[in-house]
């Protein structure tokens, strides 16, 4: 039993996920590009398009408020994760093997989360959802659930009502 009530849950709690890393990521470039919550690195901002930190930043910024706001989820997770498999191998690999190494368990750990994102899609509570709804119903189309529930009446043992 308690199982399933954890399944219940599964899309909310990726929708939390999402939300959550999308906005530390996208403080990250905050941080970078506007001097905020301490500034970028070695607490100033970054130069307006020096390679490959501005970039970088904008990314962050970008994609990590895509992300939380769950629109486009699945291109800017993708994108994200790029960003940051490039940030640990070119910025961090060079100081060291392994993360705990070279100080780059930042970059390793969002590369990996924003990775799940890009296959697992944005969860509940996401702003493509709405959208989703929006052209299902100007389609007629009947949504997942309903289409259940005609099938198990349809299906349903006993010959009918």
């Amino acid at each position: 039993m308690p199982e399933r009530a954890l399944d219940r849950a599964v899309p909310f709690v990726l929708g939390l996920f999402r939300i959550v890393v999308g906005l530390l990521f996208a403080a990250h470039g905050a941080a970078a590009l506007f001097g905020v919550f301490g500034g970028g690195p070695k607490g100033g901002t970054v130069a307006a398009g020096v390679w490959p930190s501005w970039y970088a930043a904008v990314i962050q910024l970008g994609c990590g408020l895509l992300v939380a706001f769950g629109f486009g989820t699945r291109i800017a997770a993708l994108l994200a994760s790029g960003s940051m498999a490039y940030a640990y191998f070119v910025v961090h690999q060079p100081d060291g093997l392994l993360p705990l190494q070279n100080h780059g368990e930042p970059a390793a750990m969002f590369c990996w989360a924003f990775l799940l994102l890009a296959f697992t899609g944005p969860g509940a509570l996401a702003v493509d959802a709405l959208f989703r709804k929006r052209s299902d119903d100007a389609r007629g189309v009947v949504s997942g659930e309903s289409r259940g529930a005609l099938s198990a009446v349809q299906v349903s043992p006993g010959g009918g009502e």
